[in-house]
C-alpha cells in the first residue's frame, strides 16, 4: 500500500469496497464445509486473542470497516471511511464520525443503532470485563450516539491514524440487547451470547460445540438479498494441520482448510491429487517466542507468571536472552517447517516495508553458537557437569511449550538441540491448539497464562499500521487474575519508556515519522527481549477447486468476504 493512501486526506472513492462477483440466489449453493484444526472455543473475540475465535466470529459480527486483500481499508456497516478531507475525521483530529448504512439490521430482525457501538466500547473497556482487544480502544475517551445512525468517538489527544475502534475483525460491534448484563466481571458467564452473539454478518450460529464444530445457517436478514451463496456452514474443528490439509487437498471433503502449517514437502505431495490448491499471502504474521519476564516457579502457586511473583530469575538477563536468539537457526527452521511460506525474521513488526526496521539482522539471522556460549562466559553463567549452566544457585533450565502441530513439535526439537549446545536445559511441552489458544480463564494450559518459561506461536495484526498492536505490549495489557488472563502483552514486558513512545506515536502525523517511532519500539522488544522473532510466515490455506470468490486477505479475516463465496457452476 502507498503511502498516500495512508494520509486521512485520502479520498473516500479510494477506500470504497471493490465490486464482487456476480452471485446466485441466497442459499442456493448448500452447505460450505471448513476446517480449522485448531477449533474455536468462544464465538466472542473480545474474549480471546485466538486467531480461530477473531475468523470463526467474522462470519456473524462485523467490524464499521475493515481491510480488504490489498490492505486498503474498506467500509463494512459504515457507510463511507471517515476522513478530514470529508468532514469524518475532526480538523483537530480529536474526534471523528461514522455514519452506518441505511437500514442495516441484527439477525434477530432488529435495527443495528449507534448506541450497540456505545455499548461495544463500554463492553471492551469495562473494569475486570478481561477484554482481549482492548488495545483497539486505546486513547478513546468517549463514544456517542449523536442519532441512531451517527456515531462519535473522541480522543483523549489527536489521534493522527484513527482507525482502530470498531475497525477489524478483531473489533467487531456487539448487540447492545444481547450482551446487556455481559459488563465486566460477568463477561464470562455470558455463554449463550458468547457461543450464539447476534451478529450482522452472512451467517448465523446455529448450533455451537466448543472446542469440536460449529454449524451457521445463512442470515434472513443480511443487508444483500442476494448472499450468501451458501445455505449453510459447517466449521469443523480440531485435529491436526496435515489431516486438515488433506480433507481439501486429497479427499475434497472440505472446501477450505485454515493455517496449513504442514511441511512443505507433504502440501505438494497432497497437491498431486488435484482437488484443491493452495492460497497464500505475506502481511504480519510472525512466529515468535515469548519470554516470560515474571518468575514461574511451581512453588510460588497462585502467584505464578504474575508481578508478585517477582522477575524471572534468569530470561530477564540480556545475555541469556540474546544466547537464546543467537543460538538458533532462523533458516533452518524456515527450510524445515515452511518452505516459500516463511521467511527469517528478527522484527516482530515485519511489514508493511515501511514499518520494518531490520535493525537486529547483522546479529541476529546468522546463528553464532560460539558467540552464544561466550556471552554466557562472560556473564558468569558456568558450564556444570551435567552440562547446564549455573549461576549465584540458579541453573539455565526452561519448560518450553507451544501448541500441538508436527512443524512446530520440529521447531521446538531443534531449538532445544541448540539452546543445549550453550547449555539451556530444554523441558518441551506441547498443549491442544484448542486449549492453548482458547482463552479460558480457569484453564492453566492457555498461551495468556502462560505457565512455562518460553512459548512458541504466531501473531499479527489486522491492516497496515502497527500502533494499536504496539500498543498491546503496554504494561497494562499484561494478562492477570484481576482482568480474567486476558490482556495481549503475554510476556509480561513492561517498560513505561515504551509506554510514554506507543503514545507519542499514537500523536504523530507525518508518516515518515510515525514508521520512525515503530520501528524504535519494535526494536524495543527485540533487543529488551520481550520475544525473540523467528518467522515471517504467509499466511497459507487450502481451497477446493470447486469454490470461487475466496480472496486470500492477510491483512484481516481470512474470512471476511466469505459472503461473496460460491460453487463453480
Amino acid at each position: 500500500m502507498t503511502k498516500s493512501r495512508l494520509l486521512l486526506a485520502a479520498s473516500a472513492a479510494a477506500l470504497s469496497l471493490a465490486a464482487a462477483p456476480a452471485m446466485a440466489d441466497r442459499g442456493t449453493d448448500g452447505d460450505l464445509k471448513i476446517i480449522f484444526w485448531q477449533a474455536a472455543s468462544t464465538m466472542n473475540p473480545y474474549l480471546s486473542g485466538g486467531t480461530k475465535e477473531v475468523y470463526a466470529s467474522s462470519m456473524v459480527i462485523e467490524p464499521l470497516a475493515r481491510y480488504d486483500e490489498t490492505g486498503e481499508l474498506v467500509p463494512m456497516l459504515a457507510a463511507e471511511i471517515p476522513t478530514v478531507e470529508n468532514g469524518g475525521v475532526a480538523e483537530d483530529l480529536k474526534s471523528m464520525t461514522w455514519k452506518l448504512k441505511d437500514g442495516l439490521k441484527w439477525s434477530d430482525g432488529t435495527p443495528v443503532t449507534a448506541k450497540d457501538a456505545v455499548f461495544t466500547w463500554k463492553y471492551c473497556t469495562a473494569p475486570d470485563g478481561g477484554c482481549a482487544q482492548g488495545a483497539y480502544y486505546e486513547g478513546v475517551s468517549n463514544v456517542e450516539a449523536v442519532d441512531d445512525s451517527t456515531i462519535k468517538i473522541s480522543f483523549t489527544e489527536p489521534k493522527p491514524y484513527p482507525y482502530s475502534a470498531f475497525v477489524g475483525a478483531q473489533s467487531p460491534l456487539i448487540q447492545e440487547k444481547q450482551f446487556a448484563d455481559c459488563m465486566g466481571i460477568k463477561a464470562p458467564e455470558c455463554t449463550e451470547a458468547n457461543f450464539h452473539p447476534v451478529g450482522t454478518g452472512p451467517f448465523v450460529v446455529k448450533e455451537f460445540k466448543p472446542n469440536d464444530v460449529v454449524t451457521f445457517t445463512a442470515n434472513e436478514n443480511y443487508r444483500d438479498p442476494a448472499k450468501p451463496a451458501f445455505a449453510s456452514v459447517t466449521l469443523k474443528g480440531g485435529g491436526d494441520a496435515a489431516s486438515a490439509a488433506r480433507s481439501v487437498l486429497e479427499t475434497g471433503e472440505f472446501d477450505y482448510a485454515w493455517n496449513m502449517q504442514v511441511e512443505p514437502e507433504v502440501l505438494q505431495q497432497m497437491m498431486q491429487s488435484g482437488k484443491g490448491h493452495l492460497v497464500t499471502a505475506f502481511g504480519t504474521q510472525v512466529e515468535r517466542i515469548d519470554l516470560n519476564h515474571f518468575a514461574v516457579d511451581p512453588a510460588q502457586g497462585d502467584k505464578r507468571s504474575t508481578k508478585a511473583a517477582g522477575p524471572h530469575p534468569f530470561l530477564t538477563d540480556p545475555a541469556v536472552a540474546k544466547a537464546l536468539s543467537l543460538a538458533i537457526d532462523r533458516e533452518i527452521l524456515v527450510e524445515a517447517g515452511y518452505g516459500e511460506a516463511g521467511k527469517p525474521t528478527c522484527d516482530i513488526v515485519p511489514a508493511p516495508d515501511a514499518y520494518a526496521s531490520h535493525a537486529n539482522d547483522d546479529w541476529c539471522l546468522k546463528q553464532d553458537i560460539d558467540g552464544a556460549n561466550k556471552l554466557l562466559d562472560d556473564d558468569g553463567w558456568k558450564m556444570g557437569g551435567d552440562g547446564v549452566r549455573e549461576k549465584d544457585g540458579v541453573k539455565l533450565s526452561v519448560l518450553f511449550q507451544t501448541s500441538t502441530n508436527s512443524v512446530r513439535q520440529g521447531s521446538q526439537a531443534l531449538i532445544k538441540d541448540w539452546w543445549n549446545q550453550i547449555g539451556v536445559q530444554t523441558e518441551l511441552r506441547n498443549i491442544s491448539a484448542n486449549v492453548f489458544f482458547g482463552g479460558d480463564p480457569s484453564s492453566p494450559d492457555t498461551f495468556q497464562k502462560f505457565m512455562a518459561d518460553v512459548q512458541m506461536y504466531t501473531n499479527n495484526f489486522d491492516g497496515t499500521d502497527p500502533e494499536k498492536y504496539l500498543a498491546g505490549w503496554m504494561c497494562n495489557k499484561i494478562p492477570t487474575p484481576e482482568n480474567g488472563w486476558q490482556g495481549e502483552n503475554e510476556p509480561r514486558y513492561c517498560n513505561p519508556k515504551y509506554d510514554e513512545l506507543v503514545k507519542t506515536l499514537s500523536k504523530t502525523a507525518n508518516l515518515e515519522e510515525r514508521a520512525k517511532i515503530a520501528k524504535q519500539l519494535n526494536d524495543m522488544l527485540t533487543t529488551e527481549f520481550a520475544q525473540l522473532p523467528l518467522i515471517h510466515r504467509g499466511q497459507l490455506s487450502a481451497v477446493n477447486n470447486t469454490l470461487e470468490g475466496v480472496k486470500m486477505n492477510a491483512w484481516d479475516s481470512e474470512l471476511w468476504n466469505v459472503a461473496d463465496w460460491s460453487r463453480k457452476k
